[in-house]
């Protein structure tokens, strides 16, 4: 545009401009999100994480179940609808990621897919330069987390695995002594699940939905409710994912790293006590369940599904407990019915009333997740969980199962992520993928 042009429209501007229009929130600046999933999680949890932040826009929602591609379509424009009072109908439509992800005019991602597709379309979304909010687990396995921890480093895009709990500044700064051992609480899950063949629904791409995996037939509870949004049946077979010690784990492991030190690194050694994976139905991953490592800095962590819900951080001087209190995202997670657990306690309440002090360890204050990811996109600046410690966080999840299928003390090395002299164990860090649904660098 010539001078004498840009004089010219300037002149044209109204006198009274509302300050969204050149400010932070002006359109230029915002930030346009597409919403992969539109399941459980993504309506509960990612949509609306993104949706109260003004200087963010979902503007494409993309599902293999056309149904739930256009609930999630409905879902958003129903919000901007009500937010503006008046009708919104801007909401892009999409059945597969990848043609969402050739949308320049999007900017960031939220991955809120089933656990197998996790590294998959993190890495695609990734080499398109999509920044990216995704669940955790990272990945299905430790070779596709590496996949994609490599793959986002590289392209430079602003990640945040969907890890809320680190209230750890407590165990850090010595409140509680050295640190000695760290008791994970997880639920596991019970047996069941109908088994019976059934045809494909005309609305589900379900070779997508496969992706990497071997092929099985077609069954409700293999995949998710075709009504309504309650937990779906993946989440408890292991083609799909390792059960609660990845589920629920990822969220706990992490907090445990931060507590420890140890955000990115891992276990030298890994043992299972006891375990039982559920049998007699569809879903076989693992129920009761005792599993033990320990880190090169001498902590052991012990996790299991006989302790509390939460993580417990044991001292020379005292004990921090955390956990998620009664949190779950349906009436159908597995926890006892009106469970109800502190969100923080200690061995002696003066710990908790302790004052950290400005010259002592502190962590960097998120008061949302979401916009800690948000604001970190628009400033330019680290996101609170990246993606080498959300790695980090699923491969230790991941190792504590290997240690449950082969049920001896595993030697790991943190640094090359491989197992010490043990070919057997060494071949579970990866699994066979399915021609066209690699996970790729």
């Amino acid at each position: 545009m010539s001078n004498s042009l840009k004089a010219s429209a300037l002149l044209a501007l109204p006198s009274i401009v509302p300050s969204s229009v050149f400010g932070r929130n002006a359109p230029s600046n915002r930030i346009n999100v597409a919403a992969i999933g539109t399941g459980r999680i993504s309506r509960v949890h990612d949509m609306p994480g993104v949706l109260q932040y003004d200087y963010a826009q979902i503007m494409a929602v993309c599902d293999l179940d056309s149904n739930r591609a256009e609930e999630g379509k409905k879902f958003v424009n129903d919000f901007y609808t009500k937010r503006d009072g008046k009708p919104f109908d801007g909401v892009k439509l999409y059945t597969d990621y990848r043609e969402l992800l050739q949308n320049k005019d999007i900017d960031a991602v939220l991955i809120s897919t089933p656990d197998h597709t996790h590294a998959m379309i993190g890495a695609a979304a990734a080499r398109a330069k999509k920044h990216i909010y995704m669940q955790k687990p990272a990945s299905l396995t430790i070779a596709e987390g590496r996949v994609i921890a490599d793959v986002v480093t590289k392209s430079g895009v602003k990640f945040q695995i969907g890890s809320q709990q680190r209230s750890t500044e407590l165990v850090k700064n010595g409140r509680i002594g050295e640190l000695k051992t760290v008791y994970v609480g997880l639920p596991g899950d019970p047996p069941g699940g109908d088994k019976t063949p059934m045809p494909v629904p005309k609305n589900l791409n379900y070779d997508m939905w496969l992706a990497s995996t071997p092929e099985v037939y077609y069954t409700v509870d293999r995949v998710h409710p075709q009504s309504g949004y309650d937990r779906p049946g993946w989440l408890r077979c292991e083609q799909f994912g390792a059960g609660m010690i990845t589920g629920w784990g990822a969220h706990h492991i992490d907090s445990a790293h931060w507590g420890m030190g140890m955000e990115r690194s891992g276990p030298v050694e890994i043992w299972c006590d006891k375990v039982e994976f559920a049998t007699g139905g569809l879903w076989d991953v693992h129920g009761i369940f005792k599993t033990e490592a320990k880190y090169a800095n001498g902590v052991t962590m012990i996790v299991s599904n006989e302790f509390p819900n939460g993580i417990r951080f044991e001292g020379t001087n005292g004990w921090v407990f955390v956990s998620r209190g009664d949190y779950n995202v349906t009436g159908s997670d597995p926890t006892k019915p009106g469970e109800k657990a502190k969100k923080i306690d200690a061995s002696d309440p003066k710990i908790l009333t302790s004052v950290i002090g400005e010259n002592e360890f502190h962590f960097t204050v998120s008061k949302e997740h979401h916009g800690n990811w948000l604001e970190a996109i628009r400033d330019n600046k680290a996101t609170i969980a990246p993606v080498e410690e959300a790695h980090r966080a699923c491969s230790a999840c991941l190792l504590h199962h290997i240690s449950m299928k082969l049920k001896r003390k595993l030697y790991w090395d943190p640094k090359t992520e491989k197992f010490k002299n043990d070919n057997e164990a060494n071949a579970m860090l990866s699994r066979k993928q399915r021609k066209g649904y690699e996970t790729a660098a």
